[in-house]
């Protein structure tokens, strides 16, 4: 009698895939490793060069002198007020301002990119207006919005609006013909197929534009303080260079990094929950 069972195939697989997982770990692992290394010999080398001599830290600061800024200011707070509230001010500014620049971006890519007519006419203002260069617009909001937060808002508003803008731009144009084509088939309307194949098809476009664009928000609001302020980690700076301070500068730097890392991941958080359709990448 013959035996048509099936042969069990043996999970040959479950070996490889521990090999590749305990190979990623390692690689992460080589990977900290070097970024602190790298980390070390800037710094170090940098502190060393100063009790060397051969960088001056009244131009350059010094690695310690600027821990010892950031501990003074934590602990007894600038020449301007509390760090935190230095801090909570720019971070306001910037999120307003990105919020609203992102939302404008968003809305105004989508729109030009559905309607060919509305992207023929517009299409012109919008290359002179990303044409001038966005930060001179600091001074002009200044005089005409006065020197609170309104003013900073005004100009993240107008850095992220463009970068976003041309993201969910180009993503409605790159949405697939064939998709589309096929909702219509289906009977589906222009509403149901913007929604349901156009933005999800430019997600991904604009999604990657707000991990820059948050950096640009923060820059108009920095950007913003330095030209004329009450409060914020733009005039913390202009504080700092106008004493001739630059461990001062520095410390208000290093806020400003923590800041946008922190956004950041928090950015990416949102991308990875969004796009969790999405295969991961190889």
């Amino acid at each position: 009698m013959t035996d048509t069972s099936i042969p069990s195939v043996p999970p040959a697989t479950d070996g490889r895939l521990e090999t590749m997982v305990e190979r990623l770990r390692r690689r992460a692992r080589l990977v900290l490793a070097l970024r602190l290394a790298v980390l070390v010999f800037l710094i170090g080398g940098w502190e060393l060069g100063v009790r060397a001599g051969l960088i001056d830290p009244f131009f350059f600061g010094q690695p310690s002198g600027i821990v010892v800024k950031l501990i003074d200011w934590f602990q007894n707070g600038t020449s301007i007020g509390p760090l935190w509230k230095q801090i909570w001010v720019t971070i306001y500014e910037a999120g307003a301002g990105f919020l609203i620049g992102a939302v404008m971006g968003i809305l105004c890519g989508i729109a030009l990119g559905r309607n060919q007519l509305l992207s023929d006419v517009f299409s012109i203002y919008i290359k002179v207006a990303n044409s001038i260069p966005r930060v001179v617009l600091g001074s002009i909001f200044i005089v005409a919005l006065g020197l609170g937060a309104a003013s900073k808002i005004a100009l993240a508003v107008v850095m992220v609006f463009f970068v976003v803008f041309a993201n969910a731009f180009q993503g409605v144009r790159e949405a697939d013909r064939y998709m589309i084509a096929n909702a219509q088939i289906l009977g589906a309307s222009r509403r149901q197929v913007t929604t349901s194949v156009v933005i999800p098809s430019a997600l991904s476009w604009i999604l990657a534009s707000l991990h820059v664009s948050f950096g640009f928000a923060l820059v108009g609001a920095v950007v913003g303080e330095f030209l004329g302020s009450k409060q914020g980690i733009g005039l913390l700076i202009s504080t700092a260079q106008g004493a001739f301070n630059a461990s001062g500068v520095f410390a208000a730097m290093i806020v400003l990094a923590v800041v946008a890392l922190a956004a950041d991941y928090l950015l990416t958080a949102v991308e990875q929950r969004l796009l969790k359709w999405r295969p991961a990448a190889v």
